[in-house]
């Protein structure tokens, strides 16, 4: 065996392979990934991921960054949005809306059914939409936090035809419903209990594939459903899927992942470190790293907080940060800078890259302005208190705290003291994720398909995420914000998003850090024609494996 392992320099890794290898035998379900020779059409492949999440209640999961992979397979979604923003139809074949757009009237495909043979129809739609928007809290189902706070009703106008209302213009609505949460699930499944509906083998949607075994902590195994026939046109393809099965397995060790893909036992490893991909890609594999739509990697700055209630002192950190060695430092050509707080790729998006320029000069010229003077040991205090920050390292982004020592450097040179706390994943939600009250800058790695929704997250309109502690106090930024939702073309609102991404940034309440790449894939070269959607979720639906 070890004559396969080139890479594999190491004794523990030889020993964690042989592990890895004895797990994929003793899973009676788990394909055999290496038989030689597999058809085009058919084929089984293997997916290694260090997670798949604590809950299968699709509301709940299905906006994980893990869970998305599944439920990306096993159900469909009314609208298809691809890595550019681009909506096209899937099983809403097409669409109208009145002219303020509060409402919409969808036409839906023919002949759709789920894989418990219920049928796709409106009034299974219908039931969709209630449960996005509202879920049922007190059974511990969540709404689907980016759907539509202004959504009215839907109503099922004949078998085919759903219409929906709004209690104001919710221009977003359409491009939504291509986002990782707006997943189609039989009303069945809906229907029954929590405790039921986290039984992954009992969830009934209209993917492609469909939920053949499963084991809580190990693997889901996924096979193709035959009959499958109304996939979306823009991938090119709309019949069953060509892969026979797909297998994800969870394995812990990063290294690991990339190891069993690299000797042939597995065809895709999730997340490796940015730092092997160079090598990996000379070696003949298969890297990716898509961007998804949403929020760049960066700080949410909490503006009750001192000394971050001072504009000067939020201003002097933008300029502090030297985003350029953090992407030459930490990452590879791969990443992009950042230009706003939008990712590029999102329509909607504009270029205020000269608000994020590197200006050291400037950042010290601002904290001298605001009264933070530079002591004989390099750290600024003002009225006797040092001019501190303190970090909580992102434990979903592998990279994470290497930014923040880097990030530390930087800021160390200005005048900062910077502190560094790592939390395991259950700590960081309880205490920091969502910008807890005393946490200064809260990391943001979020996925959204519309920038109209993003106002209305920043601020507290419609019970939104109030990322910035400002509630109602910066009436521009709140007149932007209603000024967004109300537009009722994209002609209207360009204009207002371009400025609000220009007022944010110079205000200093959001820092970027870098675009974000969230999921990295290392995947074997007979593993062709996946697609990466929106959301940067690889889909093998139309992937074929060869020799």
């Amino acid at each position: 065996m070890n004559s396969r392992f080139a890479l594999l320099t190491r004794s523990r890794r030889r020993v964690l392979m042989s592990g890895f290898a004895a797990a994929l035998v003793a899973m009676t379900a788990l394909p055999a990934a290496c038989e030689a020779g597999a058809p085009k059409n058919g084929g089984d492949i293997v997916f290694l991921i260090d997670s798949l999440g604590g809950t299968w209640i699709p509301n709940n999961s299905a906006i994980s960054s893990f869970q998305g992979h599944i439920w990306g397979h096993v159900t469909d979604k009314l609208v298809y949005v691809d890595a550019d923003g681009k909506v096209s139809p899937w099983i809403a074949e097409r669409w109208e809306q009145n002219e303020d757009a509060t409402s919409f009237i969808l036409h839906l495909k023919k002949g759709v059914t789920f894989s418990d043979g219920t049928p796709l129809d409106a009034a299974a739609v219908v039931a969709n939409l209630d449960i996005w928007y509202a879920g049922r809290k007190s059974e511990g189902i969540n709404p689907i936090g980016l759907f539509p706070k202004t959504y009215k009703s839907a109503e099922a106008i004949d078998a085919s035809t759903v219409k929906v209302s709004f209690k104001a213009p919710t221009l977003g609505f359409i491009p939504t419903l291509g986002y990782h949460g707006s997943i189609l699930i039989s009303p069945k499944t809906l229907a029954q209990p929590a405790s039921q509906q986290a039984d992954l083998g009992k969830t009934s949607g209209s993917g492609p594939y469909v939920v053949e075994s499963w084991k809580e902590g190990d693997f889901v195994k996924l096979v193709k459903r035959k009959d499958y026939n109304w996939g979306p046109a823009a991938v090119g393809h709309t019949g069953p899927a060509f892969l026979e099965s797909i297998t994800y397995k969870i394995v812990s060790e990063p290294s690991l992942r990339v190891a069993a893909v690299q000797s042939g036992q597995a065809d895709v490893a999730y997340n490796a470190s940015p730092q092997e991909l160079k090598s990996l890609k000379q070696a003949g594999f298969t890297i990716a790293t898509p961007r998804y739509l949403g929020f760049v990697n960066g700080w949410a700055i909490n503006t009750r907080l001192e000394p971050y209630n001072d504009v000067k002192v939020r201003q002097a950190l933008q300029a502090s940060i030297n985003r350029q060695e953090i992407i030459d430092t930490v990452y590879t050509p791969e990443w992009k800078l950042a230009t706003s707080f939008i990712q590029s790729n999102v329509p909607g998006a504009t270029d205020q890259s000269a608000l994020l320029a590197y200006n050291p000069d400037k950042a010290g010229k601002l904290l001298d302005e605001a009264g933070w003077i530079k002591g004989a040991n390099g750290v600024r205090s003002k009225d006797g208190k040092p001019l501190t920050l303190t970090l909580y390292s992102n434990p979903y982004l592998a990279t994470a705290k290497a930014v923040d020592e880097l990030i530390a450097q930087q800021l160390g040179k200005i005048g900062w003291k910077v502190f560094i706390r790592a939390y395991d994943v259950v700590t960081f939600g309880e205490k920091v994720q969502f910008g807890g009250p005393a946490v200064p800058a809260y990391e943001v790695t979020r996925s959204f398909i519309d920038a109209g929704t993003v106002a209305s997250i920043l601020t507290n309109a419609n019970n939104g995420e109030n990322w910035f502690a400002l509630g109602d106090s910066d009436s521009k930024l709140n007149d932007l914000r209603d000024r967004i939702a109300g537009a009722g073309t994209t002609e209207i609102r360009a204009p207002l998003l371009d400025e609000l991404q220009r007022y944010v940034l110079e205000q200093g309440y959001f820092i970027p850090r870098t675009q974000i790449v969230q999921r990295i894939y290392v995947q074997s070269p007979r593993l062709k024609g996946e697609v990466y959607n929106g959301i940067a979720y690889a889909s093998y639906y139309t992937a074929t494996k060869g020799e």
